[in-house]
């Protein structure tokens, strides 16, 4: 209803953003270059970040700019199964028949690694989110599919998402051997106090309307109740500005903010 109200062309706190209509913040041009060299390295990476860090959009908006060509980026979700349910995953990102049998399926993924960096000269990329709820026996045969030719050749890329558990669990001493493979680690923090403001107006700017709605004070009480976490900026914003057009304001005060509050918490 509000989009009416402000003039706007689409809803600019949605969650279908585009990957080249991301917000260019600070934290998102340095995990951008940590996973570049990553790319080069074709080792194993952990990017971690609280819920509503944007770490997913951020990694899919990094891969989405690979040339489809040189790169193959695998994408696995499912996290909470056993190591055969990831194979079969991983499997059928690939393109592979299903094997009913672990080794078999483990030979298969290999093979076909193999195949796509020496025959169709193409980096394997394989992203693995949620990690932090990957299972001990899960995360050790992760990095046995990733070890090549008595561990000098990294033709496998392993990128692993996850809240910061990820990485307490990485430090114990059962996975040390998984830990010392890790070349890049990364966390992805909420926006700056001083991102805010421009985060707003660029997406307010892809809606469809130049004006400033949110009020300075207005920006600090959103990030004061969001920390800056972009999927809770999103929800605040997109609620004040339905309490807005409701009392039919052309800007969003801070008593806007708290009605908004009253329905994200």
């Amino acid at each position: 209803m509000y989009r009416k109200h402000f003039g706007l062309t689409r809803h600019p706190f949605a969650k279908n953003i585009e990957p080249d209509e991301l917000f260019a913040s600070g934290a998102l041009r340095e995990l951008d270059a940590r996973l570049a060299h990553l790319l080069d390295l074709r080792g194993i990476g952990v990017v971690t970040g609280e819920s509503g860090s944007g770490k997913t959009t951020a990694c899919r908006k990094i891969v989405a700019g690979l040339h489809t060509g040189l790169h193959r980026v695998l994408y696995v979700s499912l996290t909470t199964g056993n190591v055969m349910d990831l194979y079969k995953t991983i499997a059928w990102e690939i393109g592979l028949p299903t094997e009913r049998n672990r080794a078999a399926l483990f030979r298969q993924i290999r093979t076909e690694v193999t195949r796509l960096c020496s025959e169709a000269r193409q980096k394997p990329i394989l992203i693995v989110d949620e990690a932090h709820h990957l299972r001990s026996d899960v995360l050790e045969d992760l990095r046995l599919l990733t070890n090549y030719a008595m561990d000098s050749d990294n033709r496998l890329c392993l990128v692993l998402v996850g809240h910061p558990e990820l990485r307490r669990r990485l430090g114990m001493a059962v996975h040390e051997a998984l830990s010392q493979r890790v070349v890049v680690r990364a966390h992805v923090p909420g926006l700056a106090r001083d991102e805010l403001g421009p985060y707003l107006t660029h997406l307010l700017r892809l809606a469809g309307t130049e004006l400033e709605l949110f009020e300075p004070a207005t920006q600090e009480a959103i990030f004061q109740a969001s920390n800056g976490l972009p999927r809770k900026v999103n929800l605040l914003a997109h609620h004040a500005l339905m309490a807005a057009a409701l009392t039919k304001s052309r800007t969003v005060t801070t008593e806007h903010i708290q009605s908004a509050m009253a329905e994200v918490t």
